[in-house]
């Protein structure tokens, strides 16, 4: 029996001892496997900052709001808070504090959890934050441990303190002392009080626990916790007990919870991550590298867009409206202003890159230049009696005017003011059908809209971005030069090194002559046609189309000024959907909200500027009336049926259900 007890006694000591000795051989072999990222890395990562052209800030990207300061900068009380609330001995004791351990372990034991309590240094609470994922494991932990001992190693206690002060997480999205100091108390860390340093040393132990701005019990457990870092610091002779018992509970500030994407500026954001992204910046990279992303944006045309959007677009609209603005500079691609959607938190399919919807007449205009390469003159004269029928490849296609308004013998420049289709459907015929795709296309329609060359390709059946839009009308404006639109001009790195310039990317791709003679046509539609509400007090030459497609289900408004080329355009989800009856206006026309809008937006974002005047016409095939009434057969009208508009269709369709 005695044997026995003394061989299971040598088996105790040298399982234990071989338990030991293969605990040391894990740790060390963890110490020197183990390595510390770059310090800076973390520490020096910091919110990304979009800018207007002329730096003033639009938002920021990254979760981690952050803003680097040194530890000079940081007032002497403010450190001394942090470490009353966190690590008294910091400066005294090692980076690991095997008491701090022990009874952390003690309590987790008690508690049956490893989420009891850390026990942690200000060294480990870096290196977890720093370098490690918040997961609470015996691995992790070792990890802790072996990161913050080389941190000690490696740093200097003041070092690892500013490292710290920039990491930790106050809450309410601020990363660092000099982020909470702002969102807490709307003041740099180099201004905060005794008492102020006091809450933010308090709040960061448990921003959920303690922010005030989640209900009393939060503010019970603040007091509370603030009276024990006041009272650590005149335990450690930071503080008299004359001077803490003057300081106040200072006022903090409410949080503020609309969200760093809300409104209009989401779809800014957004759509400039996007371009970033396809310029190969990473979201890692865009998270917490600190870059300075200049954008083409300029801040008087964006805030005209948001202002003319609120005051001059419909009222009460119903949730699946949208409503989009693109405007470019032409002959350059920049983009000047973005409009995508009222909130991006509530929608985030932004309407002005993403969205898509029937153009309309906005087309028309591709096949007026058209025809202007053919040598079809403005002068020529055409039917504009409606119904009339053509032939599509051997079916009939019947063609109304709008409420199917009789018009006579008319040039091509009152068919454009006042958008007869009857007429631009045998123009389009006529220049020829791949002539208007090809003009599509070379003004700037991309070959990811699909484009058929057929009878209607004149009227707008297909379905374009807006900033599409936007970018031909912009050659347009350019006398035919083609920019590719653009919005990132330029990314500084966080040491302020350019990463990324922007390059206008221009072509020719229309006669100069053709474009003046377009703008011409254009412009009188403005004066005297479907365009007329964007011309009021502008006071500038402009020239524009509208566009409206079959039972008003999208509505445009494309026109320019020597200086920008703008589309405003409004529709529904539901592309069978019209639009009449929103905001009080029954006939929903690009000649109304979309018109509207861009004339209160050309005023302000242009206000103050010198008025430009557009090239002289060119005159293209002369002046006189050529006749080509006959240019383009048509079929018996009888085919077309009898005209109905889009109530009668709709109210057909209601008896039906």
């Amino acid at each position: 029996m005695n044997a026995l007890r003394g061989n299971l006694f040598k088996i105790g000591v040298f399982t234990i001892g071989s338990g030991f000795i293969l605990g040391v051989l894990g740790f060390a072999f963890a110490y020197f496997t183990v390595s510390i990222p770059d310090p800076n890395a973390f520490v020096n990562s910091q919110s990304t900052i979009i800018q207007y052209a002329d730096g003033q800030e639009i938002g920021r990207l990254g979760s981690e709001n952050r803003t680097v300061v040194k530890l000079a900068n940081i007032p002497l009380h403010v450190r001394q808070a942090v470490m009353a609330a966190e690590d008294r001995n910091f400066y005294t004791q090692s980076a690991v504090s095997p008491i701090g351990i022990a009874r952390a372990f003690f309590n987790n034991l008690k508690s049956g959890s490893l989420n009891a309590q850390g026990g942690s240094t200000i060294t480990q609470q870096y290196a977890k934050t720093a370098f490690l994922t918040p997961e609470r494991t015996i691995t992790r932990k070792v990890k802790e441990l072996i990161i913050a001992m080389k941190l000690q190693n490696q740093m200097s206690k003041d070092d690892i303190l500013e490292s710290y002060l920039n990491t930790i997480y106050f809450g309410r999205g601020s990363y660092g002392i000099q982020t909470a100091s702002e969102v807490y108390f709307s003041k740099s860390v180099s201004q905060l009080s005794v008492s102020e340093a006091a809450i933010l040393a308090s709040i960061l132990r448990s921003p959920g626990f303690y922010d005030p701005s989640y209900g009393k019990e939060n503010t019970k457990r603040l007091k509370a916790r603030w009276q024990y870092v006041i009272d650590g610091m005149v335990t450690k002779k930071w503080l008299t007990k004359d001077e803490a018992a003057k300081l106040k509970y200072p006022l903090i500030r409410e949080r503020v919870t609309s969200g760093a994407l809300a409104g209009p500026k989401g779809y800014v954001i957004s759509w400039t991550v996007r371009e970033l992204e396809k310029l190969g910046f990473t979201e890692a990279q865009l998270q917490t590298g600190g870059y300075v992303i200049k954008t083409t944006l300029e801040k008087k045309n964006q805030d005209a867009a948001v202002r003319a959007m609120d005051t001059r677009g419909p009222k009460n609209t119903p949730d699946n409206f949208q409503q989009a603005l693109v405007s470019i500079r032409p002959g350059t691609g920049e983009v000047v202003a973005l409009y995508g959607g009222k909130d991006y938190l509530v929608k985030q399919l932004n309407g002005a890159t993403q969205s898509i919807t029937q153009a309309g007449s906005s087309f028309k205009p591709f096949a007026l230049v058209a025809a202007l390469e053919q040598g079809i003159p403005l002068s020529s004269v055409w039917s504009g009696k409606s119904p009339q029928v053509f032939d599509d490849f051997g079916k009939p296609y019947p063609v109304f005017n709008y409420s199917n308004e009789q018009e006579g013998e008319i040039d091509l420049t009152y068919a454009t003011a006042h958008s007869i289709n009857t007429v631009y459907v045998p123009l389009g015929i006529k220049a020829g059908l791949e002539n208007v795709v090809d003009v599509a296309r070379r003004a700037g329609i991309p070959t990811s809209v699909a484009l058929m060359p057929t009878p209607s390709i004149s009227l707008g059946v297909a379905s374009p971005h807006v900033i599409d839009m936007a970018a031909a009308y912009a050659t347009f404006a350019a006398n035919g030069i083609y920019a590719t639109p653009f919005i990132i001009k330029e990314v500084l790195g966080a040491n302020k090194g350019v990463l990324y310039e922007g390059k206008i990317q221009a072509q020719q791709a229309f006669q100069p002559d053709v474009m003046a003679d377009l703008t011409y046509a254009l412009s009188q539609g403005t004066i005297s046609g479907t365009g007329v509400a964007a011309a009021s007090g502008v006071g500038r030459p402009i020239a524009g189309k509208t566009g409206t497609t079959t039972d008003n289900a999208s509505a445009w408004f494309n026109g320019f000024t020597p200086e920008f080329a703008t589309t405003v355009t409004m529709f529904m989800d539901n592309a069978t959907q019209s639009l009449n009856g929103i905001g009080g206006n029954y006939a929903f026309t690009g000649g109304s909200f979309p018109a509207q809008v861009w004339n209160t937006y050309t005023k302000l974002a242009q206000k103050g500027d010198p008025v430009t005047q557009f090239p002289e016409r060119a005159n293209i095939g002369g002046t006189e009336r050529v006749s080509y009434l006959d240019a383009v057969p048509t079929l018996d009208p009888a085919l077309a049926g009898k005209y109905e508009s889009g109530a009668t269709k709709k109210k057909k369709l209601a008896a039906k259900q």
